[in-house]
């Protein structure tokens, strides 16, 4: 069965992430059968790594703040996790259907595919995120 997405559910979840009077951060997507729908939205990244279980597929967009004192900027990403029990036909369906939150989730910073735990950590994705952004001007002296 060909997968579908919820376009209006899911583009009001990510443009609450991309609202900068929300305190939005992240947004989540999941299957509901054959259909992409969204899985929550919320303010608390650790609530975000808690939908990720070893056994679903996921897709998440999620907003960080980077920068140094100087410059703060919100910096966007999308996450797809692929839990380490989703089965081998789920795992090469994710690839196509992604193209299909890409028509929603269209601007972000760097894109991740996640199947382990420590690859969701906050600092991790923060430090490749800083990586993606070019110039890093928090080394210099004041």
């Amino acid at each position: 069965m060909t997968t579908q997405i919820d376009k209006e559910a899911c583009r009001e979840a990510y443009n609450q992430v991309r609202d900068d009077n929300t305190e939005t951060s992240w947004a989540a997507f999941k299957y509901e059968g054959s259909t992409i729908v969204p899985a929550g939205v919320g303010s608390n990244y650790q609530d975000f790594k808690e939908l990720c279980t070893d056994d679903i597929p996921l897709f998440g967009f999620v907003r960080f703040t980077t920068g140094d004192a100087l410059s703060k900027r919100a910096k966007f990403t999308l996450i797809t996790w692929i839990g380490e029990r989703v089965g081998g036909l789920q795992r090469a369906k994710i690839s196509t259907d992604k193209t299909l939150v890409k028509d929603v989730v269209q601007n972000f910073a760097k894109e991740f595919m996640i199947s382990e735990p420590r690859e969701l950590e906050e600092e991790y994705l923060r430090s490749e995120l800083k990586k993606a952004g070019g110039a890093n001007y928090d080394a210099q002296a004041e």
